[in-house]
């Protein structure tokens, strides 16, 4: 889960991982992937960085291949 902050200064938790698209139009918009839509304070930026951090924690990105890293297998 991710936190992030209603228009109203609410807070409230995403599951980032049905999370389909982030865009500005200006105000950051997020749709997942059921088509529900949330429209946040924070920047496109932060979201990312949050999703990524996010994916690291729960293992998601523990390959190297997939987080984009070119160790050489030994």
């Amino acid at each position: 889960m991710i936190e992030l902050t209603r228009l109203n200064g609410k807070p409230f938790s995403l599951n980032a991982l049905y999370i389909e698209s982030v865009e500005a139009f200006p105000d950051t918009t997020i749709t997942l992937t059921t088509g529900r839509k949330f429209i946040v304070l924070e920047s496109e930026e932060e979201i990312r960085n949050r999703v990524a951090h996010f994916y690291k924690n729960i293992q998601v990105l523990s390959n190297p291949h997939l987080r984009g890293d070119n160790d050489e297998e030994k």
